[in-house]
């Protein structure tokens, strides 16, 4: 076994930014919170054969097509696996009565969530409209920029706020946790979820001329340069604390890529994890390398075909997935 190592029916609505709200209207006039989508939300951008958000254009630079739904959806199972079937690590209450889910991606963790606390009024947000528009009653979407300012109320605050796969999204973490930390109530959570994006092999360390080793090189590289890096995630526990959080619990675990381990359920979650590295590499390399590292595509998409043979290949890859949560004091 690996080590299980412990450290210290609603439409999708679309929430305006500040500078989009007419002084003039009360804020407390729901349509300023919530209004229907509009076309320009969904003009989408397409560049390399893959489509991105409208939104707050080039502020996300990974794609939000079909094929990044299905990968999408497939770090949920992923997830699921690691975690045995459980959607959360923090020891939120039995009956919460709001939960966010930011960056919610195709929205299906906080559907989960919502149909495992029907008491919780759940919202997801994301720069993306790609949710589905039939969910669970207590269970609503907003395309938000989640480092804009915040909308929600601090008198309706959150018993629980959740993320997952945001490495790579973020320019200011240390806003980003003072602001959660406003609007969560005293006591409530915050979890963050999220691999470290760093693949090691466990028959030996990989060569130099290993395309995944220059791969993850120039993904830190281009990510850090365009001020949201993509390998931060052993920092978190350490801002969650800054901003003001207690009790932060960080829990890392390591996860195979391949169905090499002798366990019958690490093989089945290797065997995942092989086919997603595989298809996470041209979602993650395309914007970065062409926008940031100015790279042509057909560069590009050769170099994208040797990193995804080499993860095709039998070796004892892995990779750790960090599970970090903290507490609002409860005075």
């Amino acid at each position: 076994m690996f080590p299980f190592v412990t450290a210290s029916p609603q439409d999708v609505d679309i929430v305006p930014d500040a500078a989009s709200i007419d002084s003039s209207v009360s804020v407390t006039n729901s349509s300023l919170l919530t209004a229907s989508l509009s076309s320009s939300v969904k003009d989408y951008v397409f560049e390399n054969g893959r489509r991105y958000h409208k939104y707050r254009e080039g502020q996300y630079l990974f794609p939000n097509d079909e094929a990044e739904q299905q990968r999408l959806d497939m770090v949920h199972h992923i997830f699921l696996l690691i975690l045995g079937g459980k959607l959360t690590r923090a020891p939120i209450p039995e009956s919460p009565q709001r939960i966010l889910d930011i960056g919610t991606g195709t929205g299906i963790w906080a559907i989960d969530i919502a149909d495992e606390f029907p008491s919780a009024e759940v919202i997801g947000n994301d720069l993306s409209p790609i949710q589905p528009r039939w969910t669970p009653p207590n269970c609503k979407f907003l395309v938000d920029d989640v480092e804009a300012p915040w909308l929600y109320r601090e008198t309706e605050p959150f018993d629980y706020i959740h993320q997952r796969n945001m490495v790579g999204s973020i320019g200011d973490w240390d806003r980003l946790f003072q602001r959660a930390l406003q609007h969560i109530k005293p006591g409530g959570f915050y979890e963050i979820q999220e691999f470290r994006v760093w693949f090691h092999s466990q028959d030996h360390g990989l060569p130099n001329n290993s395309s995944i080793e220059k791969w993850q090189r120039l993904l830190t590289d281009g990510t850090a340069r365009f001020g949201k890096p993509l390998n931060i995630v052993e920092q978190l526990a350490k801002k969650l604390r800054a901003a003001g959080f207690v009790n932060v619990h960080e829990e890392i675990r390591r996860v195979p890529i391949g169905a090499w381990p002798k366990d019958k359920s690490l093989k089945e979650l290797g065997r995942w994890m092989q086919v997603h590295a595989i298809e996470s590499v041209e979602p993650l390399t395309l914007a970065v390398f062409t926008r940031v590292l100015g790279w042509g595509e057909d560069e590009c998409r050769s170099f994208i075909y040797k990193v995804q043979e080499e993860f095709g290949q039998h070796q004892q890859f892995y990779v750790y997935a960090h599970f970090i949560y903290g507490q609002r004091p409860a005075t």
